[in-house]
């Protein structure tokens, strides 16, 4: 019951005791003693030094106390530096304000801050590395003598002035061998501190912005620092007790606890730097590759894989493991995407597969980025493969390239399809764009087609309107019609338009003139609920296309579809065709405006064409009151224009961030 409570007692510390105070309060007391960093200071020498000593010395405990026999080999031989200078003075300095301490916490606090004067000119790390070299110093050479007195004379005497065979009594031994092996690991556990703290020094080259994680860890190094040092000065009290006759309790279980719990934490933290750091050095070995490619087999590995670990590609049509090898002087389609994608976002690819599969030159790979895969996750990943016909890879960690690709290639979670030939340079660093938009007809993918196709009459807007808005569609499009495709937010005004569109497209003036006009409400149910599926397949669409133009030169066509897009959220908009051909985009209230007075400009129709009058008539109603364009560019679509023209009046438009949450997932979230 007695030993019960000592141990309850031992973990309760007192309000004063350093162990007691918040990280903050400790910074504030130090920070007092620290002047200015010395960074002439070989630390790196000394370390070498003190690690090789504490090293062995710990090995000559085990084996002196436990019998263990231990290889010397096994330690790692290293050299300091053949001009450093050991700062002697200054170590027996810092072994002077450490010996013959009574014990305590408040002693050992006190005691360490002064050390921390002492040492006011050096480096955080330096501090800590000098003072485990003074203790070095006394716990070496105390172990040493152990090894030699009994063989040697000198080491003999030396040895009996520092009591130490009065420790090494087969009686005392016995007694204190739990007390020493608890010194000897806390020692150990100490010279591991000070080794991650050198480690996080040496990793400061880095860019701090690049690795969050180092900036946190090197803000807290003084109390780390703190903490070794005032575990040095325990460990010394120890020693003093352990040869001393009386019979003195000094319990080092408060400073083992903590000592591990920041070596613990270091280790966490170390671990998590490297990780980021090794994405970094990959990020810039890739940069080096896409430089002079060569083979896309260098780049494949370069994006996905670190070091050696080089796993098989996943066949997902038959849930076999293929080498990497058949990508070998293939073109290659990396589907990019985070494990949110849809059916839709598949199914745009099951084409292109079918396609490109015949002659074997063109492979898919999906690449899934997943910052951390769980359980869930993993499951889900599952499903997916098994809905796609190409390859995937297999891992269970991030992959080595992420952080190219999303700087590079601008992924923010919307599905890419990066082109890549065979030598690794890339034809496309998104075609799924205008494979949304052209389907197989925009094959191999590249820039140069996309171009080529993006200055077609049809502007692309052929591929959207036919696909599944409305069955007739194709017809009215093969009979060369004008088709009023129109749609919006507001119930009243899609009414309201359809009536008087209707009335427009029924005048008796147009059926003389043998003008034929069609009308499809876009993602509207008959009883006028939207229909989110054609809605999403329809703005998805259009704003693939806008996408496929707007970082080029922009025509025509590219301002026409421009407009749709910010006319989006309106209360109404309308796409007046003439078959497949784009004619002109209006904002609602305008185009209602143009449809209901119908009768000011309906006699010029013969005369000058239904097109001409209807474009001549919007242009004048958007000068009487031509309202504000918006164009809202989801940031998930990678690339963002650095400014954007105005659609209708040609002056740079101003830049907004704006968030959106719409509830849902899927396809029609964002519609």
């Amino acid at each position: 019951m007695i030993g019960l409570v000592h141990k309850v007692a031992s973990v309760i510390h007192h309000p004063h005791s350093p162990f007691a105070k918040p990280d903050k309060k400790i910074l504030d007391d130090i920070y007092t003693t620290h002047v200015h960093a010395d960074d002439s200071f070989d630390d790196d020498s000394l370390f070498i030094i003190v690690e090789s000593i504490l090293k062995r010395a710990t090995q000559t405990v085990d084996k002196i106390v436990q019998g263990t026999q231990v290889h010397v080999e096994d330690i790692e031989e290293q050299t300091p530096k053949a001009n450093f200078s050991v700062p002697l003075c200054t170590l027996k300095g810092i072994s002077c304000e450490m010996q013959c301490k009574p014990p305590g916490e408040e002693i050992a606090h006190e005691t360490t801050l002064a050390i921390l004067h002492k040492l006011s000119k050096y480096s955080w790390e330096a501090k800590a590395s000098l003072t485990l070299a003074a203790f070095a110093m006394e716990f070496g050479e105390f172990w040493l003598l152990a090894e030699l007195r009994e063989s040697n004379h000198l080491a003999r005497s030396i040895a009996i002035l520092k009591r130490i065979p009065v420790l090494l009594k087969p009686s005392q031994l016995h007694k204190r061998r739990q007390a020493i092996l608890e010194l000897n690991n806390l020692i150990k556990a100490t010279l591991e501190v000070i080794t991650c703290i050198d480690q996080f020094n040496k990793l400061s080259i880095y860019d701090l912005k690049d690795v969050p994680e180092l900036s946190e860890t090197l803000d807290h190094v003084p109390v780390d620092v703190y903490w070794a040092i005032m575990t040095v000065v325990a460990c010394a009290t120890k020693i003093t007790l352990l040869t001393s006759d009386e019979d003195k309790e000094f319990d080092l279980s408060p400073y083992s606890q903590k000592i591990h719990f920041v070596l613990n934490k270091l280790k966490t933290q170390l671990t998590n730097c490297r990780a980021r750091i090794e994405f970094i050095e990959n990020y810039k070995k890739l940069k080096r590759l896409f430089r002079t490619p060569t083979e896309i087999m260098e780049i494949f590995k370069g994006l996905l894989f670190t070091k050696d670990n080089v796993q098989p590609l996943v066949d997902c049509s038959t849930k076999q493991t293929v080498s990497i090898e058949i990508l070998r002087r293939k073109n290659v389609l990396f589907f990019i995407s985070s494990l949110d994608i849809t059916d839709d976002d598949i199914s745009i690819l099951k084409p292109v597969h079918e396609f490109t599969k015949k002659d074997n030159q063109y492979k898919i790979v999906w690449i899934p980025i997943v910052e951390q895969w769980t359980d869930e996750l993993r499951k889900k990943f599952e499903i997916l493969k098994t809905k796609m016909p190409w390859y995937t890879v297999q891992y269970s960690g991030p992959i080595a390239g992420i952080k190219f690709i999303k700087e590079e290639w601008n992924f923010k979670g919307k599905p890419l399809l990066v082109v890549m030939n065979p030598q690794g340079k890339v034809e496309h660093s998104n075609a799924l764009h205008m494979i949304r938009v052209w389907g197989v007809k925009a094959f191999p993918f590249t820039e140069t087609i996309e171009k080529e196709l993006s200055s077609d009459s049809h502007g692309g807007i052929h591929s959207i309107v036919v696909d599944g808005i409305h069955p007739s569609v194709p017809s009215y499009i093969r009979d060369n019609k004008y088709i009023f495709f129109y749609g919006g937010k507001d119930n009243e005004w899609i009414q309201q338009f359809t009536k008087k569109a209707t009335a427009l497209a029924n005048d008796p003036i147009l059926k003389e003139a043998k003008i034929y006009i069609e009308l499809v409400c876009v993602g509207k149910g008959s009883k006028g609920e939207d229909d989110l599926g054609i809605l999403g397949r329809f703005w998805t669409g259009i704003e693939s296309l806008f996408l496929t133009k707007v970082h080029k030169h922009v025509d025509p066509i590219g301002q026409e579809i421009q407009k749709l897009v910010s006319y989006k959220n309106e209360s109404g908009w309308v796409l007046l065709t003439k078959g497949s051909t784009l004619l002109v985009t209006g904002h609602g209230i305008s185009a209602l405006k143009v449809v209901e007075d119908f009768e000011k400009w309906r006699e010029h129709v013969k005369e000058k064409g239904f097109e001409f009058c209807f474009k001549a008539y919007y242009g004048k109603v958007i000068q009487a009151g031509r309202p504000c364009c918006r164009l809202d560019i989801p940031g998930s679509t990678g690339k963002v224009p650095e400014s954007m023209k105005c659609p209708d009046c040609h002056r740079s438009m101003e830049t907004f961030i704006s968030y959106k949450c719409c509830h849902i997932d899927g396809p029609t979230a964002h519609h």
